[in-house]
């Protein structure tokens, strides 16, 4: 089956690219000597997991509990969760993956920290901590070095955890002297600084530099419009693996076409345009309905008729696929495979 024998919207995956983006990745990571734990936030499918950890990766991110049960499920074994786990029900399943795989969380505060003991205590397993800093990313994390040293002692002391280090996000120079500082005050504690965990795509370098021992890295799978689109970096269909295969439904104009893929299929985030379209760059997704693109072509030397097939790459990659409950994998245009998009909607 090819990739035209697709009923639209679907969701595509190049694989020659994929493969590429998750080698070059791995291959950068150890240049710096710096271990790689790869996001999965943004594909959710555990056949993409398994390839990146078959490339050198040391373990997963998840980012909700939901998303680590589908990784878990799938026989995926050490997986980060670097989110605060808040809540009876939430800890319960987190503690309850415990008995299958090594879980580590992240957490900025004692009454987190506390209801994970709790839960892990009573359930006789073990649920390993970072300590997560704000080192500028003014999202969560405890606001100095001190603090994150006093929460360290506290989880040291609970019953159910293991200290297991520090968490950053995202990467960057301004963090240095708040990880220096929180190292020295943890180590001359005498606590065992087994992780200093930083964050970002095409930042391994940087975190190398600042002093973490691993890297987070998730949307260098796909290569999005979103985060190359730059007037020194713009949208390259070599880099870019996604593809959302589309069908001209309406010509309504000589400037404008109708395909069928809109917010539903896309996302609505904005800025326009909504996505890149790889056979005629100068044709611009302006606008999105509910279920319509809103395409100008009147840039195109191009006769477009109803049931042409275009191929898009998505303004957001991650959003997109979250869309979808799968995503076919694709070598030479010839469909090699299906993939459950099976972490899709696990926001619990």
């Amino acid at each position: 089956m090819t990739i035209h024998d697709l009923d639209t919207p679907a969701l595509t995956i190049d694989l020659d690219i994929l493969e590429k983006n998750i080698r070059e990745t791995a291959e950068d990571c150890r240049k710096h000597d710096i271990a790689l734990r790869v996001h999965t936030k943004t594909h959710k499918t555990p056949e993409i997991a398994k390839m990146q950890l078959e490339a050198g990766a040391n373990g997963i991110v998840c980012q909700k509990v939901g998303e680590a049960e589908v990784m878990v499920a799938a026989g995926i074994d050490d997986i980060l969760i670097p989110y605060n786990i808040v809540g009876k029900q939430k800890v319960q399943r987190l503690t309850a993956l415990c008995k299958n795989a090594t879980m580590t969380v992240a957490a900025d505060s004692e009454i987190t920290v506390q209801g994970i003991s709790d839960q892990a205590s009573n359930d006789n397993v073990t649920v390993r901590i970072l300590v997560e800093c704000d080192t500028g990313g003014g999202r969560c994390g405890v606001q100095s070095p001190e603090a994150a040293l006093k929460l360290a002692q506290k989880v040291n002391d609970l019953p159910g955890l293991q200290f297991q280090g520090i968490m950053t996000f995202p990467s960057n120079e301004r963090a240095k002297p708040f990880l220096a500082q929180t190292r020295e005050l943890i180590e001359n504690a005498g606590l065992p600084l087994h992780t200093i965990s930083g964050g970002g795509t095409g930042t391994a370098e940087v975190s190398k530099a600042i002093g973490c021992t691993e890297t987070r890295i998730g949307s260098y799978v796909f290569e999005g419009l979103r985060r190359i689109n730059r007037d020194r970096n713009p949208p390259n269909p070599i880099t870019c693996a996604e593809r959302m295969i589309v069908t001209i439904v309406s010509t309504p104009t000589p400037d404008r076409v109708i395909i069928d893929g809109g917010q539903k299929t896309f996302t609505s985030y904005a800025p326009t345009p909504y996505g890149y379209i790889v056979e005629h760059p100068e044709a611009k997704i302006y606008a999105m309905s509910v279920e319509h693109g809103h395409v100008d072509v009147s840039e195109c030397n191009h006769t477009f008729t109803v049931g042409d097939h275009l191929s898009v790459i998505p303004l957001h990659q991650g959003m997109t696929t979250n869309l979808h409950n799968e995503v076919y994998a694709v070598r030479n245009g010839n469909v090699e495979a299906t993939w459950e998009v099976a972490g899709r909607g696990k926001v619990k």
